[in-house]
């Protein structure tokens, strides 16, 4: 699995690209005009969009598969992490200055085959592997930085079966369809506060 290369600039590129398309829905303009960006930035990419506020999720929307170019798809998931995540009310403006934004650039999914099912555990590599189980119709996804919250295996799966809508021990008794990726992830407090 290649993981995508982005240099510092292109990620703190995105960070504001995030940071501005939630701003602007506030209609809060920024004076600076973003220089166009690089033509790695246009290329497609599959990414998540995970908001906190002190270190607690606040939404988090993203796509596995790439259809439409990075900076755009960092966009969508921005606002959507911000307006559409269930989970949560929609964000305020209040709530806006205390947000940080983390993104994450996800390398394509590869299918892991397996016949037994308590052999699943064996097969991912925690703080390394994002996990996609799929089950009739049903589909949910653990980006690797839940492993720093989960970080057994097996009770990363309960967790994700929970999360997919069903029994959390549904991967003991059945083999699942499974697929993993890697992340370049990136956070505001790391390239943007000192600026």
């Amino acid at each position: 699995m290649e993981i995508r290369d982005l240099n510092d600039e292109e990620k703190k590129y995105l960070l504001k690209v995030a940071r501005r398309a939630l701003e602007e829905q506030f209609g809060i303009k920024s004076p600076h005009e973003l220089p166009p960006p690089s033509e790695s930035l246009l290329q497609p990419a599959a990414t998540f969009v995970t908001l906190t506020i002190q270190g607690e999720l606040r939404g988090c929307v993203g796509a596995l598969e790439a259809y439409q170019p990075l900076i755009e798809d960092v966009k969508e998931h921005a606002l959507a992490a911000a307006f559409q995540d269930f989970r949560f009310p929609p964000l305020t403006k209040e709530e806006l200055p205390l947000i940080e934004i983390e993104i994450s650039v996800l390398t394509k999914p590869q299918h892991i085959d397996y016949n037994q099912p308590l052999d699943l555990p064996s097969l991912l590599k925690p703080y390394e592997d994002g996990v996609v189980l799929s089950w009739r119709g049903r589909r949910a996804t653990f980006l690797p930085q839940v492993w720093h919250k989960i970080s057994d295996p097996r009770e990363f799966l309960d967790h994700l079966c929970m999360k997919m809508g069903t029994d959390p021990h549904l991967w003991r008794r059945e083999v699942l369809s499974v697929s993993i990726y890697h992340v370049i992830e990136f956070r505001e407090r790391e390239y943007l506060r000192a600026e």
